[in-house]
């Protein structure tokens, strides 16, 4: 027994310091949101958009048009500009209360999600309980949900649990594009969690049906399905991209200070 806590206290404190503190340092590879530069773009030139896996880029009259809903952050578009015009900034914080606030220009920012109303805001505030559905992912987001969990991240302290059953549920938190076999099953899901509730949207696949965008056997997010308010874009998004969101939702305090540019 006294050498396991005298290994414990040798770890150290294991806990992110965030929001407390700066956020962590995030990985080289890491890609945030894309910026765009216009003045660098040729005339008439729509090599970006050509390649753009799920049409989240489009260039209407020259001016450039990003839905970051459908964004998979690949990186296709930037490396098919002949010019370098497009880039990936370190900029984590994406996530949004409207859909419509994902489409953005190229000098746009994404209004960044506020708190819940007054009410709902009172009662979920401090305790939060989700519900987490896979409608139809390919574990990729329920992964980096998952890690919010781990010792180094520790969801709980800012009293958002994971639970079981939607019964004791404050709302869904939902990953997928909802493919056909899983519309009834969400539907049933949300129709168990008692009111008030909230349905959280993570990842391209539950916000506009990612990769398989249009096809027949997915409905295309879970807006589709349920009413949303919170949608946390990426393919899938960072974990502090995730932590982000949620706690804009719930009102707390955070750094305003994003992680420097590579």
């Amino acid at each position: 027994m006294f050498q396991i806590l005298k290994t414990r206290l040798q770890q150290g404190r294991r806990t992110i310091a965030y929001p407390a503190a700066a956020p962590p340092a995030l990985p080289p590879h890491f890609r945030g949101r894309p910026i765009f530069d216009a003045a660098q773009c040729p005339e008439g030139c729509r090599a970006c958009a050509e390649q753009c896996p799920t049409t989240a880029l489009r260039i209407t009259e020259g001016q450039i048009q990003l839905d970051l809903g459908r964004c998979l952050f690949c990186s296709d578009c930037a490396e098919a500009c002949p010019t370098g015009a497009i880039r990936y900034a370190r900029e984590y914080r994406l996530a949004v209360r409207q859909r419509g606030d994902l489409c953005i220009g190229s000098k746009d920012e994404p209004a960044l999600a506020a708190a819940l109303d007054g009410q709902l805001l009172k009662i979920l505030g401090r305790s939060l309980r989700l519900r987490v559905v896979s409608a139809g992912g390919c574990n990729a987001c329920e992964a980096d949900v998952n890690v919010l969990t781990t010792i180094g991240w520790d969801l709980g302290r800012f009293g958002i649990d994971f639970v079981a059953s939607p019964r004791h549920a404050d709302g869904l938190l939902i990953t997928g594009p909802v493919t056909r076999n899983m519309r009834a099953a969400l539907q049933e899901t949300y129709a168990a969690v008692p009111a008030p509730k909230i349905v959280v949207a993570v990842g391209a696949c539950a916000i506009a049906g990612g990769p398989y965008i249009d096809h027949p056997e997915v409905h295309n997010g879970a807006a589709s399905v349920v009413p949303v308010d919170l949608f946390i874009p990426g393919c899938p998004p960072h974990p502090l991209t995730i932590l982000d969101g949620l706690l804009r939702l719930l009102g707390r305090r955070l750094p305003e200070a994003v992680t420097s540019e590579p």
